[in-house]
């Protein structure tokens, strides 16, 4: 894993929110590899995102078919025009971390406690993992912080959850898609169910409209705030919920070489994000002081959200 490229663009610091044929690359069917590996004990747990049954299954089947459902190209594109502009209201990364004390994620099948403790384990478990990294800490902090999208008013089918691409075939490695996906109208529109759909053969992820939920939020509020992270930051956050190809190896016909450069770093992130949630939480109040001063130094002050 190469080492990240630093953005030399520091944050913004005024009160104000102000604006801003590639060749063809087959599928991989090699390149799918086995579940991420427990980061503390080096073994895979199959336990985890066990969709079949389960105490909270029902809960997360039912936030899976309205996803499945209302997740269309039209909506995509409708949310990111939506909330492409971040003008919603201005908060420091800190307050948006204490909403999430909120928030449970209901297509969660693993975890039933806040969403902000969760934060909290993931980043520490990079921390311990990569101590020489702190922009990568201060991404497991972030990087389910757009799931401030539902204490805004979203409901969570439109927030949480594994994304895919919309505008194109479903693959068969997405969640529930044998049982969730018959009233959504794109699949029965010849435009987008087709392998390719409306994109070109190795287009580029960067090209691709993706369900909307938090990911595809946070990258944008990053981008609109200029969070003076490395690049790789940007990518873990904007792709960290695409199981059906970080994980599975699906859609691997739309990458470029750049996708799959950055993929390690977004299996990088998945280790820690599924394999720190357990039901020892954190001592918050110990660990803000450290996570405070990575924020004053990659995304200080009031952003627009």
């Amino acid at each position: 894993m190469s080492s990240p490229r630093t953005n030399p663009t520091p944050p913004p610091s005024s009160p104000l929110c102000g604006g801003r044929a590639r060749k063809i690359y087959p599928p991989r069917p090699d390149l799918p590899g086995p579940l991420p590996q427990d980061p503390g004990t080096g073994e895979s747990r199959a336990g985890l995102r066990n969709y079949s049954e389960g105490k909270l299954l029902e809960r997360v089947y039912g936030t899976y078919k309205l996803m499945h459902t209302n997740q269309t190209v039209d909506f995509v594109q409708k949310k990111l025009a939506q909330y492409g502009s971040c003008s919603l209201r201005r908060m420091g990364v800190m307050e948006v971390l204490e909403l999430l004390d909120q928030l449970v994620d209901e297509s969660d099948p693993d975890v039933d406690f806040p969403n902000s403790l969760h934060a909290y384990q993931t980043a520490e478990g990079i921390r311990r993992a990569h101590p020489d990294k702190d922009w990568f800490h201060l991404v497991g902090l972030l990087h389910d912080l757009g799931k401030v999208l539902v204490l805004f008013g979203e409901p969570q089918w439109a927030v949480v959850g594994d994304t895919y691409p919309v505008g194109c075939k479903v693959q068969k490695s997405v969640v529930f898609r044998d049982t969730t996906f018959e009233d959504n109208p794109d699949t029965k529109d010849p435009r987008y169910s087709t392998e390719y759909g409306m994109y070109r053969p190795g287009c580029g992820l960067e090209n691709v409209l993706m369900s909307w939920g938090h990911d595809e939020y946070m990258y944008r509020v990053m981008k609109f705030n200029k969070f003076a992270l490395p690049e790789e930051a940007f990518y873990m956050i904007r792709f960290h919920s695409f199981y059906p190809w970080h994980t599975h190896g699906d859609y691997r016909h739309l990458c470029t070489p750049h996708d799959l450069q950055m993929l390690p770093w977004v299996k990088e992130l998945n280790k820690f994000d599924l394999y720190t949630k357990q039901e020892e939480l954190p001592d918050v109040e110990q660990l803000r002081g450290y996570y405070q001063s990575l924020i004053d130094k990659y995304c200080p002050g009031q952003l627009c959200w």
